[in-house]
Parts: C-alpha cells; sequence; structure tokens
C-alpha cells in the first residue's frame, strides 16, 4: 500500500503541494460541529502502524467498512470522523467496532508556544536509527511499532509529519509523535489536521518534553494555514486529556471506528476483572489469551490467576507459578541463604553478616569500607541503603531495614552497573541494565518539585508501579551531594536521588540483552539451577555488561516480566507453561 491513495500533485524540489482546489482552504475556523467534506474519493494514509481513514471522502458506509476488513495482520487501521457510524458498523457488526475514544480540537489562530523545555530538541526523524528509537519507545507503552520502509519512504511528505525529541545532552531520542496534514493528505476542505501517537519516554528526567512536541507540530500547521487540529484520545486516559485541555485542546463530535483485532480487544471486550491486574500480571494474562489459553482472575489485587488450555491447569501469581517449589521459594527470599547457596556452586558473591549487636556492624563496616543495608526479607528496593560508609549513618540505615521486618543484612558494597538478568525455562530471555532515580535540573524548579514530576511521569507510565520515595534514604542521597529538598539545581544537571535501581523507587530500566557477555549469561543460568526455580530475576553488579567480571546480590523469585519489552519474556513464559500453544 503506497502512502496514499492518490498519487498527489508535485510541487516544485519536488515536495508534496497539495492541488490548488485543496489549497483555498475557509478563513475562518469552522464550527466543530459542521461536517468535514473532502475534495479527494476514499482517502487513506499509512502512517507506518497502519492506515488512517478519512471517513468524509468515502463513497459509502459500506466502501469504508470494506476497507477497514482488509486490514494488514499486526496493524491498526483507524477510520477518522465517520459521520454516520452505526451504518459502517451495520456493514460488518462482527468484525467492526465503535472506538471507546473522544475527538479533542486546538483551533490554530493563536502562535504557538515558542519556548522549548530545557534539554529537549526537537526536529524531523531524518535517519532510520530514529525509527528504532520510536518503536523502542512505543514497544515500552503497548502500541503497535512503525513499518520503517513506510516511514523512510515518506520521510520527507507534507502529508505526514514525524517528529522526534531528543536529550540535547545525551543525543537520546526521548519523545516523538506524529502529524497528518489533511488537507494535503485528503483534500479536507475545512483545512485541518491531526496529532497521532505521542510518546514520551517515561524514563526521561526531563520535563516538559510532550507539550513540547505538540507545540512544534501547531507551529508547523500553523505555518501552512491549517485552521484547526484534532487527535484522539481514550476516554478513560484522564493523564492525557489533562495535558491536552492544559494546551487549548477542546472536545468535539466526532466518531472513530475499527476493526475487531487483538491488538484492538480491550477495547470492545468486557476486561473488568482483567483491567485489575496491574501490569505484570496484566502482560501474561494478555499472551494467554492471544493464544487462546482460558484466564481465570482469582485475586486482581494480588494478581493471582488461573491459566487453563486442553485440560491442563496452572495456578500464577504474575510470573511466580506452581513450578516454583519451596525450597527454591525459601533460598530466594532471605537474601542470606540465596548467597551461601549461590556461594557453595562458586558463582562470585559479596562478603555478608547478619546485622545485630552494634560493635560487630561498625567493624564489618570498618573491613569493608562501605556496605549496603538491606532487609533479607524485603523486595523492590523498600528499607534499602546503598553505600553507607559512616558509622553515624549505620544505626538509622539498620533502623530503617528493620521497619521492614525481619532480620537485617550487612553487604559488602561492591560498586558497578546494576544488572537484572531474567531466566525463564532455564535459559536468559533478557538482561537489563538498571539505573537509579534521577532529576535534571532545569534552573527554575526545587530539587522537590522535579521528584514530584519525576515521579508523576514514572507513576502513570508503569501503573502506579515506579514512584520515587521521599525519606530519609532520599535526603541522606542528595546531602552527599550538598543538596536539599529546596535546592534548585541548575539547567542540565543530573542529580541521583536514590541509590537503589529498583523500579519500585523510581529506578529506569535499559535493555542490553542483545550485548550481554556469554560469562553472565552462563552465571545467570547456573544460578537458576543450583536454585531449581525455572522463572526469576537474577541481580548482578557488572562493570559493563558487555564484559565477564561480575558480584551476583540477590534472586527474586517473581520478576516483572513487563519491565523487558521488546525482549519477549511473557511469549517466553507461557511458552513454559504451555508448550503446545508455542
Amino acid at each position: 500500500m503506497s502512502a496514499m491513495q492518490q498519487d498527489p500533485s508535485r510541487g516544485e524540489a519536488g515536495r508534496t503541494m497539495p492541488p490548488p482546489e485543496v489549497r483555498r482552504v475557509q478563513d475562518q475556523v469552522p464550527s466543530p460541529c459542521e461536517v468535514p467534506k473532502a475534495s479527494r474519493a476514499n482517502a487513506m494514509l499509512d502512517c507506518g502502524w497502519g492506515r488512517l481513514m478519512y471517513g468524509p471522502s468515502f463513497s459509502s458506509p459500506k466502501v469504508l467498512a470494506q476497507t477497514l476488513l482488509e486490514e494488514e495482520p499486526g496493524k491498526r487501521d483507524i477510520a477518522l470522523h465517520v459521520s454516520a457510524p452505526q451504518l459502517v458498523l451495520a456493514e460488518a457488526p462482527a468484525n467492526l467496532f465503535l472506538d471507546p475514544s473522544l475527538i479533542f480540537r486546538r483551533t490554530l489562530d493563536k502562535p504557538a508556544s515558542t519556548d522549548d523545555a530545557p534539554g529537549v530538541l526537537v526536529r524531523r526523524l531524518a535517519t532510520r536509527s530514529d525509527i528504532a528509537a520510536i518503536n523502542r519507545l512505543y514497544l515500552t507503552r503497548g502500541m503497535v511499532p512503525l513499518d520503517p520502509n513506510t516511514v523512510w519512504s515518506q520521510r520527507n511528505s507534507d502529508a505526514i509529519v514525524y517528529l522526534v525529541a531528543e536529550d540535547e545532552h545525551s543525543g537520546e531520542v526521548v519523545g516523538s509523535t506524529i502529524g497528518v496534514d489533511h488537507v494535503t493528505a485528503f483534500g479536507d476542505e475545512l483545512g485541518g489536521s491531526t496529532l497521532w501517537c505521542l510518546v514520551v519516554d517515561a524514563q526521561t528526567g526531563l520535563v516538559g518534553t510532550g507539550p513540547t512536541l505538540i507545540e512544534h507540530l501547531v507551529a508547523e500547521f500553523s505555518r501552512r494555514g491549517r485552521k484547526f487540529m484534532d487527535l484522539s484520545v481514550l476516554h478513560t486516559n484522564e493523564h492525557a486529556i489533562r495535558l491536552y485541555e492544559k494546551l487549548g485542546f477542546e472536545q468535539v463530535p466526532g466518531f472513530v471506528v475499527k476493526h475487531k483485532n487483538a491488538i484492538n480487544e480491550p477495547l470492545f471486550v468486557n476486561t473488568d476483572r482483567v483491567e485489575g491486574l496491574n501490569p505484570y500480571a496484566r502482560l501474561i494474562v494478555d499472551e494467554a489469551r492471544r493464544r487462546g489459553i482460558g484466564v481465570d482472575v482469582l485475586d486482581s489485587e494480588a494478581g493471582i490467576f488461573k491459566l487453563r488450555y486442553c485440560g491442563h491447569e496452572i495456578l500464577c501469581r504474575e510470573s511466580l507459578t506452581e513450578l516454583t517449589g519451596g525450597v527454591a521459594m525459601t533460598w530466594c527470599q532471605d537474601k542470606v541463604l540465596t548467597l551461601r547457596r549461590l556461594g557453595s556452586v562458586g558463582l562470585c558473591v559479596p562478603r555478608q553478616q547478619t546485622a545485630g549487636d552494634p560493635q560487630a556492624d561498625a567493624q564489618f563496616l570498618r573491613e569493608c569500607g562501605s556496605v549496603v543495608v538491606k532487609p533479607a526479607l524485603g523486595e523492590q528496593g523498600r528499607g534499602i541503603s546503598v553505600d553507607v560508609r559512616s558509622e553515624q549513618d549505620l544505626p538509622g540505615a539498620i533502623g530503617r531495614a528493620a521497619a521492614v521486618g525481619g532480620h537485617v543484612v550487612l553487604e559488602q558494597y561492591c560498586p558497578g552497573q546494576d544488572l537484572r538478568i531474567v531466566v525463564i525455562g532455564y535459559q536468559v530471555v533478557a538482561a537489563a541494565i538498571r539505573r537509579p532515580a534521577e532529576i535534571i535540573g532545569n534552573g527554575e524548579s526545587s530539587v522537590a518539585r522535579l521528584i514530584e514530576r519525576q515521579s508523576a511521569r514514572r507513576s502513570a507510565a508503569t501503573g502506579g508501579e515506579s514512584k520515587i520515595p521521599v525519606d530519609a534514604e532520599t535526603e541522606r542521597c542528595l546531602a552527599e551531594q550538598g543538596l536539599n529538598m529546596e535546592s534548585i539545581p541548575e539547567n542540565g544537571t543530573h542529580i541521583t536521588v536514590r541509590k537503589t535501581a529498583n523500579l519500585h523507587t523510581g529506578g529506569t530500566i535499559h535493555d542490553v540483552t542483545d550485548i550481554l557477555h556469554p560469562a553472565l549469561r552462563e552465571a545467570a543460568e547456573t544460578a537458576a539451577r543450583a536454585l531449581r526455580i525455572p522463572v526469576v530475576g537474577l541481580d548482578f553488579l557488572v562493570d559493563a555488561p558487555d564484559s565477564g567480571g561480575y558480584v551476583f546480590i540477590e534472586a527474586n523469585e517473581r520478576p516483572g516480566l513487563a519491565n523487558h519489552e521488546p525482549q519477549p519474556t511473557a511469549q517466553r513464559f507461557i511458552d513454559l507453561l504451555f508448550p503446545l500453544t508455542a
């Protein structure tokens, strides 16, 4: 399918230009209730993730329905501004559905904001690596990835604009959006445009990336003389709706029709009980349902569900299943037993001592120089203090760990990058570097405000799983850098606000599976076999993921598989449980 259904006329320098009759758009912004019109028949545009169909241009509801039914596998086609959706649905009621999204519009009669967010550089997509970077962001949000060939072939088109946002310090792509010019693409006589696929890296510390991308699209289409910009947003996405309203968008009438496919299933199937699951359980349940495996949610709050296939049933709590035995659980849950077991099979582990006697604790600190203080039975980074060097700080760290429950462990601090390796079926499936929570100063906001904003973004992107705690450990980390919660960091200053790299304490995760050193892969698989656990997340400290040196620190019997996309963790998990569905 070509990018546009009909060949556009060509302007100078080979740029796509709308024909004269559609360049003469109305001088006034149309009423939101005014029915859009088009000078082209059955107009559509391939955006890379699927085709965007302009409803007013189609000759009949039957033709629009038939076109939607021609959707390619793995794509998501969208029919926009459908004036009589009931007639379209009547043509194929078993295959099409009315999308539960709202249409918002911003008139372009006012200039766009000219102030970019500090540290953010917005530009047009320019390289194939940009496409790969956008797809990385899409996959972390469960969005349909772009077809690289389609996007590359139309990267200079006037009909569709692909924008990326860069971190101007690192050069990393941290956001993207797509704009469609309805005049050029469809012959829209009302002079409109739309915004699609706004995505921002949930792990960036840069504030204001999304609004900056939107304002650049507004500026581009205003320069072209377009009258308004529309967007479609799911009615339950309150966070996005608040952002769009803040930026001047208002809800207008309009309908969107889509094809019933596996990607859209949550939009047309009653998933009330499934919706209550956290992202870790939901990822597995979605993969099971995609394969035709029955799902019974037994306790959505705890993430407990039962999977059924051909008479075989298995209970799961997220990635923890009945395949994990009681001894394996004991080895993984108690960090003292974990290191003792792995040290016994020749894996490299740090020195460790159970806290208790203050003099023995202080002596251990003096011998090691620096220690990690952690609850032996804790998880998700709760109660952990990293790189404790002062005897004065030691009692407080022990107290915070003890508050979590159980005995407290003092562990030799080993510098290095925090590496999580996921092993499923005793084979490595994914590996990621985990980095501690970080904020980036903008020269205006206090540390407290920057933490609040970063924590809100992390929470929204992870279903509430990732937040930065503001507690004594956070204040200790800031004090080591000469800062407190009221400090205002200079623009571009990177500040680590926690030393634990756990997702649940605001840490970020960066996939390194493709460069994982064979020695680390072997160590992880050896550890899984030693612990006799078929699904496990193993934590290492390494110099680099592509070098062989390591120190093993923890094992997690219920690893969060959703943290490792785009690696196929859920697929390999279901393969293990139901191999006939692979």
